[in-house]
């Protein structure tokens, strides 16, 4: 068992949105796919790397991070948290420490 954590309630600053994929009927037999908001929460975000990738001329930044979050059960593949027009892809979640008290998010910030 990994050393429990301790994060100084404090560092919970970043009021983040939860939102979890939706997908409506589009008149045509197909979906269209969107997020739907599930729930408002409080985070610490730790920016982890930023990488360039040269992709047909461009420059694509990807940006990861690791957002902090107090337990959570609900956390689904698919799902992302949004801080005003910043959205952050949850790639991966686990309890850091196996004390049940964080849900630590491997994320990577969509570049609009």
């Amino acid at each position: 068992m990994a050393k429990a954590r301790i994060i100084d309630p404090g560092a919970f600053s970043a009021r983040l949105m939860l939102e979890g994929p939706v997908e409506t009927p589009d008149g045509q037999g197909g979906v269209e796919r969107g997020f739907a908001a599930l729930a408002t929460l409080w985070a610490a975000i730790e920016p982890v790397a930023a990488r360039a990738d040269e992709a047909a001329g461009t420059l694509p930044v990807t940006v990861t991070h690791r957002l902090w979050l107090r337990r959570r059960g609900d956390l689904a593949g698919g799902m992302r948290l949004r801080k005003g027009a910043r959205i952050f892809a949850i790639r991966a979640f686990r309890d850091p420490d196996e004390t049940g008290r964080y849900t630590l998010c491997d994320c990577e910030e969509i570049q609009p």
